[in-house]
């Protein structure tokens, strides 16, 4: 899976919240500053050429939806991370985010959870 720049990966985000959503849209849903349609519409097309996003038309504008979903794309960055980071061990990444979070036992026990709930 391709890599996403900063800017990219938010415009992500607000679509993945969004499921769909024009340009305008989208920069309605971001803090201040907001940024220029202009810079929001080329990110799009950048995302569209990565196979990140698609579209319809919609009159004369384009309603733009998400083709990789966000459980992918986060699966896809950790797996790059502890390959990258960890020597592919998810292990030694917890063990560090352990480390660095000073993580509860409560903490711990919620993530168990998490992880069992398959």
């Amino acid at each position: 899976m391709k890599t996403l720049t900063t800017a990219e990966e938010e415009i992500m985000q607000y679509l993945w919240a969004l499921q769909e959503a024009n340009v305008a849209s989208i920069i309605d849903k971001m803090d201040m500053p907001k940024p220029a349609y202009n810079t929001v519409s080329t990110i799009i097309r950048i995302l569209e050429n990565k196979g990140f996003v698609g579209y319809r038309k919609e009159g004369r504008g384009h309603i733009y939806f998400p083709k990789v979903d966000r459980a992918t794309y986060t699966a896809a960055s950790a797996g790059k991370l502890a390959s990258n980071y960890f020597k592919g061990s998810f292990k030694s990444m917890v063990s560090f985010f352990m480390e660095q979070e000073d993580l509860s036992v409560q903490d711990l026990e919620e993530i168990l959870k998490e992880v069992n709930k398959d």
